[in-house]
């Protein structure tokens, strides 16, 4: 990997999209805590000291922070960023309580906590509606051009001019929707629907298990079928279809996602692929490389995996407060402070514990640590 770019060539790209994506995120939850009534109290990007900010005339400190891997806000009766309560909350005048998080209902606290990962999953339909509209999506038919031979497609029994519909009951539009479905599923038992002369046909496929070279230039096993694409196209949609794609290549990207993960943690799949700041750093700086077309797509991608990641259940994510409300909706009164508090310290490790595994994993990709720490600086 060369990192030889240094600062300007992967880290400005990098802390611009990842600027974007934390502002729309934190933006969800000030605006659906500020519809609910609750005062907030800072909205930071970065975390640490504060490096410059302002104060608007709500009381809100909007403010930029010397750590720029992440952002919060603070609402008013938490104890911290992460919304544990504060002890003085049994202290707050009537006039306090009405705009305090932790004494809005049920609800409210869900959809003011949700509406971080939601903001991120609305702002990549935008911009991939965006792209749609205005550049185009790729969108090459789902129709076999041929079938290489020797090939698990030809051992399935595929045709030229077999047109895909489906894979295992999911329906595929396009050429690279299939493409993404095969990839993360070598030598596995593929059902697949497929329009011939008319007639709809079911056949099964196992894809071989290949090694290829990705878009950074790291071999990594997919899965191949062993057909061609008929032609290839680029459409430009209107809006209204254009939010329809949106939406769709959302959804599936979300689906590939889990399944990535799925199999990661069958042992299907190496946990090495799993990246971490250093590994997006330099995605970032390559697409960028390639233009705003690529680099907005990037951004949506990100945008959806950060609205995933916030959605898992564990303490100090926002999945891990929804956990929390649904337990608490189930039993009709929230957990104990200290059942909490062990929660997010269980939580705390658990992310400082990714963090360092994926960080390993971004520095082992490094032939030598040297060239890294030297285009840091060059």
């Amino acid at each position: 990997m060369d990192f030889s770019g240094g600062l300007y060539g992967f880290g400005i790209p990098f802390l611009i999209i990842l600027t974007a994506l934390v502002f729309i995120h934190e933006l969800g939850h000030y605006l659906v805590a500020r519809w609910n009534g609750v005062r907030v109290e800072v909205f930071s990007i970065g975390f640490g000291p504060e490096l410059f900010g302002w104060t608007d005339k709500a009381g809100t400190r909007w403010k930029f922070s010397a750590i720029p891997l992440g952002g919060y806000v603070k609402m008013f009766g938490d104890a911290n960023a992460a919304s544990m309560p504060s002890d003085e909350s049994p202290e707050m005048s009537e006039a306090e309580r009405a705009v305090a998080f932790p004494h809005k209902r049920l609800n409210q606290r869900v959809w003011i906590v949700a509406a971080g990962p939601i903001a991120n999953f609305l702002f990549a339909i935008v911009l991939l509606a965006g792209l749609f509209s205005i550049i185009g999506q790729p969108f090459t038919p789902a129709v076999v051009g041929a079938v290489v031979p020797d090939s698990a497609a030809e051992a399935a029994g595929f045709q030229a001019g077999d047109e895909i519909t489906a894979v295992n009951g999911n329906s595929v539009a396009r050429f690279e929707e299939l493409q993404r479905i095969v990839g993360l599923r070598p030598e596995e038992n593929l059902e697949i629907t497929v329009l011939r002369d008319g007639e709809e046909l079911e056949l099964i496929a196992t894809p071989a298990r290949v090694v290829r070279e990705n878009s950074l230039g790291e071999a990594q096993e997919v899965g191949q079928l062993g057909i061609q694409r008929s032609g290839n196209a680029f459409i430009r949609h209107d809006p209204v279809t254009a939010v329809w794609q949106a939406t769709r290549e959302t959804i599936s990207i979300v689906s590939q996602t889990f399944t990535a993960l799925g199999q990661i943690i069958r042992g299907d799949r190496g946990a090495d692929e799993l990246g971490g700041p250093i590994r997006i750093a330099q995605m970032s700086g390559q697409v960028a490389e390639h233009g705003i077309p690529q680099a907005i797509f990037f951004a949506a991608v990100l945008s959806i995996n950060l609205g995933l990641i916030n959605l898992f259940p564990i303490p100090m994510l926002d999945g891990g407060h929804l956990l929390f409300y649904a337990v608490e909706a189930v039993r009709g009164r929230p957990l104990g402070e200290r059942a909490q508090e062990y929660g997010f310290r269980i939580g705390l490790a658990l992310v400082l514990t990714l963090m360092v595994f994926v960080t390993w994993n971004d520095l082992a990709r490094f032939e030598t640590l040297a060239n890294f720490f030297k285009g840091l600086v060059t």
